[in-house]
């Protein structure tokens, strides 16, 4: 892709409700502000807490080893829909129930289906780090990083505000900062994507416009991004986030960074903090800037069908985790009985040559066949955004291309002349 190509790509025509949905959250978030300051506190102290807990008690099943995406895309619900759940009840979550509240905490990216409107104006762009997504926590002189199913990853000490317990350790013992982090095993480094807290004061309700101008001018300051030391185990780093016009996305693209990229990461500069998924950010990749493009069996093959997990209901129905969920199909009941299947239980279907009919962006028929049940360290089913996005790459791919032609055609509006009637 040329950062200065001055032909007028075609732009490619929306199939979802991805921006209907997009808009609905920026007008959510301005009209219901949570309590943003006890979630962080809650969050900060369950990290902490249940490292005292050993993981038979929690019972987490460690994350696969394999590509980063192959766990799902988790989604469906925040933790304000669990009024009073605090960390005395998190501690005494067992298996899937563990892993699902850990995986809600996190901000989680839809897969792009459409190109945003106003891409170059309302959107930052980066490279994603290949690695283990998790949150790091640093209070009471201690690090702890989690990852998305709640297990420990490291326990380290940090450069970050009371990381570690060093003399000149200041701030109060009640401090604590929230960092948002991809852990990248070849350079050992944590690479920070957001920050939730900082010394205390939440960001959960500040725009990603201010969230990163605070991390950028903060983390900096606590030699968090020096070389590793005594007292400071694992180095800090931030990702270079770019303005979403052709020259930004050229360089998240083909830029060199200092990481395996795994996809581009897009966020809405308005866009609060908001556990689960959401439109507001966006991952897309292909095989230029991912190595993981078309999801991967328990081998590391690609499947000659499409793969997806839904999860079972109560009356058969098979729905993804949106929130509300959207039903692709419907099991026979005596076939369930006989099966042993359970309503919550998460399934393995491919998707056969009838493929998926989509409708106003809507499913309207899937032709599914069942392949068993899921593994279990998965906490969640597969959303619609990644269904979407996994078929289209087998089919009709979501290209540079169609994002470049995208932007072009935002700032040409932008810079279409008013006619403006004189009266005279």
């Amino acid at each position: 892709m040329a950062p200065h190509d001055t032909r007028r790509p075609y732009k490619r025509p929306a199939i979802s409700d991805q921006q209907r949905r997009r808009e609905q959250s920026l007008r959510r978030q301005e009209q219901s502000r949570r309590d943003a300051q006890l979630q962080a506190r809650r969050l900060a102290s369950t990290l902490l807490s249940l490292e005292q807990a050993s993981e038979s008690d929690i019972e987490l099943v460690p994350e696969s080893g394999s590509e980063p995406d192959s766990q799902p895309e988790i989604e469906s619900g925040s933790p304000s829909k669990e009024p009073g759940f605090d960390v005395h009840q998190a501690s005494k979550l067992k298996g899937s129930d563990a892993r699902k509240w850990f995986a809600r905490q996190l901000m989680l990216p839809e897969w792009m289906i459409d190109v945003p409107d106003r891409l170059p104006h309302d959107w930052y762009v980066f490279a994603r780090p290949a690695g283990k997504r998790c949150f790091v926590v640093a209070s009471n002189g201690t690090t702890i990083s989690r990852q998305r199913n709640g297990s420990v990853l490291h326990h380290f000490p940090s450069a970050l505000p009371n990381g570690a317990r060093t003399k000149d350790v200041g701030g109060s013992g009640q401090s604590y900062s929230i960092l948002d982090c991809i852990f990248h095993e070849g350079d050992q480094t944590y690479y920070v994507i957001d920050m939730l807290c900082w010394r205390g004061y939440s960001l959960y309700d500040c725009t990603a416009e201010f969230r990163y101008f605070w991390m950028n001018s903060k983390l900096a300051e606590t030699g968090a991004c020096d070389p590793p030391s005594r007292f400071h185990k694992y180095r800090f780093s931030l990702v270079s986030v770019h303005g979403c016009d052709q020259n930004g996305l050229h360089a998240a693209y083909a830029g060199a960074v200092p990481y395996v990229k795994d996809g581009l990461l897009f966020y809405n500069k308005h866009a609060h903090y908001q556990p689960g998924n959401t439109p507001l950010a966006l991952v897309w990749k292909d095989e230029n800037c991912s190595q993981y493009v078309i999801d991967t069996d328990n081998k590391g093959q690609i499947p000659s069908q499409q793969q997806l997990v839904l999860e079972l209901q109560d009356d058969g129905k098979l729905t993804t985790s949106d929130d509300p969920p959207v039903v692709f199909g419907c099991l026979d009941l005596n076939f369930i009985e006989k099966s042993g299947l359970h309503s919550g239980n998460l399934l393995r279907f491919a998707i056969g040559d009838g493929g998926l009919s989509i409708v106003d962006g809507k499913i309207e028929k899937a032709d599914l066949h069942y392949l068993g049940k899921s593994n279990r360290a998965r906490a969640f089913a597969d959303s619609l955004s990644k269904v979407l996005f996994q078929y289209m790459v087998r089919h009709s791919p979501l290209r540079i291309n169609d994002i470049v032609a995208s932007i072009s055609s935002s700032s040409d509006e932008e810079n279409k002349p008013c006619d403006v009637e004189m009266v005279g």
